[in-house]
């Protein structure tokens, strides 16, 4: 076990971080948890190992998650790289996070793909990670801890294809209820500056909203909602992933 390790995550939802938390968990007795979703600058590794979860939007890692990796210097150390998705795929994530990580310094040393509830459609991975997730995750970190011990011998080949897949199309942001108390719980959790409060209504801009769904996940009068064509379209579009439970792979 690693005494302390550093924790870097993406999770607007929450369900990246506890992914991430599981393997964490396994591999160390203290974790220097990082939230990249803050608005100030995500500092420097301080430990000899650290671990990157990020979330899957549409095959891709997202671009403000992206932006803080690029602040890094990785000068050496070894790095675990997660892509967590919500029971679709993750395509080109993956392998974008790993070499963005490379670039940066970082020596990586194991990947997993891991599954979450799926942040918009939550039938999708519903109630994921569950218990055998964890254990299979626990485990992971087990042979990740005897990888390092003995040294990274070789790279870590994981799926994906470059140059990268198309990054997640926009569409309308999320919009507030005549319910809406204005109590500004939403534009405190919007990762990218999106969400501003004016004196009688909340306003998106629909240019800097990446989709992340942290203002809905926030909200506590449950009074954001995306447009209800776009969920239901969403709702369609992934409902052939709501009923079968796809299994997290794991990169040595």
């Amino acid at each position: 076990m690693y005494t302390t390790i550093d924790f870097y995550y993406f999770s607007p939802t929450g369900g990246t971080k506890k992914a991430g938390e599981s393997f964490c968990r396994g591999i160390a007795e203290h974790v220097r948890s990082v939230d990249l979703c803050l608005r100030a600058n995500a500092g420097q590794p301080q430990s000899s190992l650290a671990v990157f979860a990020v979330p899957v939007y549409g095959g891709r890692i997202p671009t403000l998650a992206a932006e803080k990796l690029h602040q890094l210097d990785g000068n050496g150390i070894s790095a675990v790289t997660l892509a967590v998705y919500g029971n679709r795929a993750y395509e080109d994530a993956l392998l974008e996070l790993n070499q963005l990580l490379e670039k940066q310094g970082f020596q990586i040393a194991a990947s997993a793909a891991l599954l979450a509830q799926h942040s918009i459609v939550p039938e999708a991975g519903a109630g994921r990670p569950d218990e055998k997730d964890q254990a299979q995750t626990h485990a992971f970190a087990q042979k990740v801890l005897e990888k390092l011990k003995n040294g990274i011998a070789h790279p870590v080949n994981v799926p994906g294809n470059f140059p990268y897949k198309d990054g997640m199309k926009k569409s309308a942001p999320p919009l507030s209820l005549s319910s809406c108390s204005q109590c500004g719980t939403c534009a405190a959790a919007c990762p990218a500056g999106a969400v501003k409060m004016t004196k009688h209504t909340v306003q998106t801009d629909p240019q800097a909203c990446i989709l992340c769904m942290a203002c809905i996940k926030a909200c506590p009068q449950q009074a954001r909602i995306l447009p209800p064509p776009m969920q239901q379209v969403l709702n369609e579009k992934l409902a052939p992933f709501t009923k079968d439970r796809r299994e997290n792979e794991y990169f040595l």
